[in-house]
């Protein structure tokens, strides 16, 4: 990685400049890849109508890197298409605004004009914040970035959607009505959090199995055996779960597109064929990273089954977005009968999606292993795709975390601070690694896909926030002068933001920023709305970023809360204002 390496240009090019970042991926996953896609890869055309001041306001080549990830996961489903039919398709291009608006997706929608940050949108959500880790705000900030004991040494704790074990891990009560105010909480915390150095806490942490960290600087994170190996690996994995089965043929598809039911039973079908027609995915994930794979693979016409515990928190806005295309349902699969439900999913899944904690899935019985099994009892193949934290390599592959804990771990906070001009860390504007580790699960599905079709078997990949934050760290900065014009044009305020300031409160400045700067990305062009019949509501979101002439990628119905739909294949609707995107 050489994060903090500068070089100057007179004049910088993200067109240019994407092109160089899929040649450094192609270089680093290529061995991961189909031969046959390399080249539809290589001919992807990149478009852009600015493409000299790069958008958002940090260091790293964010609109770059997932453009790169974007071209390999269509050159990869525009092989799928000649493999399933026998036909080239058309011209593939990756549009650089849709790259960048992918890349803070959820903060763009909008639920009934309302977004993430307003207050008002609460009521119109199901309530799915099940222990108030979100609604209160001091409660909040117990997944936060704070100092520890040792000055300029911090640490990012993170009671994930729980708040209440890693509050008394420093000595608070999990629960405090007494305070109510930003700051009052920030500090609050903020000063039992400095009563422990960040050896300490790590050794709390992982008494307690929380998702906490150190936030290294970029070299510390090198320094460490866990960065050592990651940096070795390439940026995602895929390979063999199983070798009993046979190659397993897409299913037929229909003349245009297998025909379903609007909501009004009239029947319907997109305006061409889709790539994934057919194919069957459970989500068993929560939050952006995991679910934003199957938000992909939904683009492509897949049939997507969200299914969510009834018992466990999920964020309520992020839903919004990252349900589009799917159906979503509620399993208990520690009752019998719920789990006997599930089986009968999984007996048709094509694929399967993780994006829960390392072990979590085995613990159920429902992980790899199980899986596998499935595949092989039954004659035909599954693709599994998990997706966490860490990486499933490494002394710290069964570690717990989110965005802003990778973001600590590899540095990349470290990086946006020192940018913002601070001698300390600061959490990056908007999930971005969340979205391009979610890119990468899309694509090792597709490959897994490619090789069940193609050699058989059953297929497993692996990918993580970490991996992802490596692969851009690879990247480099922006030029200083690039840097410099960045920071000249986003709104002061921003960067007043320090280390403790909320993922909340940077999202909230930077998305102001980025309206008065780029209002384009806000436009119809990159949007579309259309009425949400489970919200009751117009939802507007961020259009597909690929584009493969003569088929069609698009959301064929509208996003829904979890545990809408009935836990089944059958059923499934299109909805008619959806076919415009």
């Amino acid at each position: 990685m050489n994060g903090d390496v500068q070089t100057t240009n007179t004049q910088y090019s993200m067109l240019v400049e994407t092109k160089k970042c899929l040649d450094v991926l192609l270089g680093l996953c290529g061995p991961q890849l189909p031969s046959e896609s390399l080249g539809l890869i290589r001919d992807v055309s990149f478009t852009t109508k600015s493409g000299l001041t790069p958008y958002f306001p940090c260091p790293l080549k964010e609109t770059e890197a997932v453009s790169a990830l974007k071209a390999v996961e269509g050159g990869l489903a525009a092989q799928l298409w000649r493999l399933r039919t026998g036909q080239t398709s058309g011209k593939i291009t990756v549009d650089l605004e849709k790259s960048t608006c992918f890349l803070f997706s959820a903060y763009i929608a909008t639920l009934d004009g309302l977004s993430k940050g307003d207050p008002a949108v609460k009521a119109k959500l199901k309530d799915t914040d099940l222990l108030q880790a979100q609604s209160i705000l001091y409660r909040r900030f117990a997944a936060n970035l704070y100092e520890t004991k040792n000055a300029g040494e911090y640490f990012h704790i993170h009671g994930s959607l729980e708040a209440t074990s890693t509050l008394n891990m420093i000595g608070l009560d999990g629960h405090r009505p007494d305070i109510t105010d930003y700051h009052d909480c920030m500090n609050t915390i903020e000063s039992h959090v400095r009563q422990f150095t960040a050896d300490q806490l790590e050794e709390m942490n992982a008494e307690r199995r929380q998702a906490g960290v150190t936030c290294y600087k970029p070299e510390e994170f090198l320094a460490t055996e866990h960065g050592q190996i990651l940096t070795s690996e390439p940026p995602w994995r895929v390979q063999s779960l199983e070798s009993s089965t046979p190659p397993a043929p897409f299913p037929s598809l229909s003349s245009h597109s297998s025909p379903c039911a609007t909501n009004d039973s009239v029947p319907l079908a997109p305006p061409r064929p889709q790539i994934l027609e057919g194919i069957k995915v459970l989500e068993l994930c929560r939050i952006i990273a995991g679910p934003s794979i199957g938000r992909t693979l939904a683009e492509y016409g897949a049939s997507v089954l969200k299914v969510t515990s009834p018992h466990l928190s999920d964020v309520p806005f992020f839903q919004v977005d990252g349900n589009l295309g799917k159906h979503a349902a509620d399993l208990d699969l520690r009752d019998p009968v719920q789990r006997r439900t599930f089986d009968a999913l999984l007996e048709d899944a094509d694929v399967v999606l993780d994006g829960y904690r390392p072990g979590s899935l085995d613990r159920l019985g429902i992980g790899p292993a199980h899986v596998a099994a499935v595949a092989a009892r039954r004659g035909r193949g599954i693709v599994y795709v998990a997706e966490d934290c860490f990486g499933h390599v490494g002394p710290w592959k069964e570690r717990p975390g989110w965005q802003q804990i990778a973001d600590c771990a590899t540095g990349v906070a470290w990086i946006q601070g020192r940018f913002m001009g601070l001698s300390e860390p600061v959490i990056p504007p908007f999930p971005q690694s969340d979205y391009g580790t979610g890119c990468m699960g899309a694509i090792a599905a597709l490959t897994g896909l490619y090789r069940r079709a193609t050699e058989g078997g059953s297929w497993w990949g692996g990918v993580s926030l970490c991996q992802y934050d490596v692969f851009l760290q690879r990247l480099g900065l922006y030029p200083l002068e690039v840097q410099q014009d960045i920071k000249s044009r986003h709104d002061k305020d921003f960067f007043e933001l320090r280390h403790a300031d909320s993922v909340d409160e940077v999202g909230k400045r930077a998305l102001r920023s980025m309206k008065r700067v780029h209002p384009e990305l806000f436009e119809d062009e990159y949007c579309h709305e259309s009425w949400a019949k489970s919200y009751g509501a117009k939802i507007r979101f961020v259009k597909p970023v690929v584009d493969i002439e003569g088929t069609w990628q698009g959301f064929l119905r509208q996003s829904r809360p979890n545990g809408t739909d009935e836990a089944t294949w059958d059923g499934w609707e299109i909805d008619v204002d959806m076919l415009s995107t």
